[in-house]
């Protein structure tokens, strides 16, 4: 692995650590409006990236199959779907605001639950960046370096928020500076694993790239509408989340074409 794939593999991370830093910086929690607005900026993040570094490219890599060129990505986007479904029913988590946990029941922390919550939704990050730079690696003419780069920045722009959503509830709920901050840096840590790991396995599957490609693409958008549209939109009505949504998206739809 050269240098370039572990910065891309690392700079994610990078975004969710200094996020999480803001627990040392700041007094109070998030109030609710803020909340919304950087959920929104994350999941506009998130379905852009879906969408220009993953749906994409699969079916510019099935080009060959003429009007079917759209199969890989319908199969690989219900099986990430269905993949981030089954992990959504097996792992007790609780949302943001909420009062009730989902999954299996569990004697577990309501904080330990929270960063689970967190953790569950950056697997799906951490394959797409994974999942890219394994088609980097391969030679795949599809993906570019810069292209790479783009989700890579793009990811960790929105892992930032996310890093301070979730160190600064669980300040609230009675943590030290210091274990908030470490909590809000694990939940993050499965991006980097989960990226190397996929590099592996895609690297002995290269043919099933677009399969590969639009599966991640799957679980991010099952992460987007299960989890973060409702927590954007949430409280007393306002258009806060719809505008930071679109902020996101632009940024990332930029970002992508720009350095790709």
């Amino acid at each position: 692995m050269d240098f370039n794939t572990a910065m891309g593999l690392l700079i994610p991370f990078l975004g969710t650590a200094l996020g999480s830093a803001c627990v040392f910086f700041m007094r109070k929690e998030l109030n609710n409006l803020v909340q919304r607005a950087l959920t929104g900026f994350a999941a506009g993040v998130m379905v852009a990236a879906s969408i220009w570094s993953l749906i994409i490219p699969a079916m510019e890599q099935s080009e060959h199959m003429g009007r079917l060129s759209f199969v890989p990505a319908f199969i690989g986007f219900w099986l990430g779907i269905l993949f981030l479904l089954l992990l959504d029913s097996v792992i007790p988590h609780l949302h943001m605001n909420a009062d009730k946990a989902e999954g299996p029941h569990s004697k577990l922390a309501r904080t330990t639950m929270m960063v689970l919550a967190v953790t569950l939704h950056n697997i799906p990050e951490g394959m797409a960046v994974g999942v890219v730079y394994a088609g980097l690696i391969s030679g795949n003419s599809t993906i570019t370096s810069g292209g790479a780069l783009a989700l890579a920045i793009g990811i960790a722009i929105q892992n930032f928020p996310e890093g301070a959503i979730i160190s600064m509830p669980l300040r609230a709920e009675g943590k030290s500076r210091i274990r908030a901050f470490a909590d809000g840096v694990m939940s993050g840590a499965v991006e980097p694993v989960g990226a190397l790991l996929t590099i592996f396995a895609a690297g002995m599957f290269v043919p099933f790239m677009p399969y590969l490609l639009s599966f991640a693409a799957g679980a991010m958008i099952y992460v987007v509408v299960e989890e973060l549209i409702p927590e954007m939109s949430e409280g007393k009505h306002s258009n806060i989340g719809v505008l930071m949504f679109a902020l996101g998206f632009t940024l990332m739809m930029a970002l992508d074409v720009a350095l790709g």
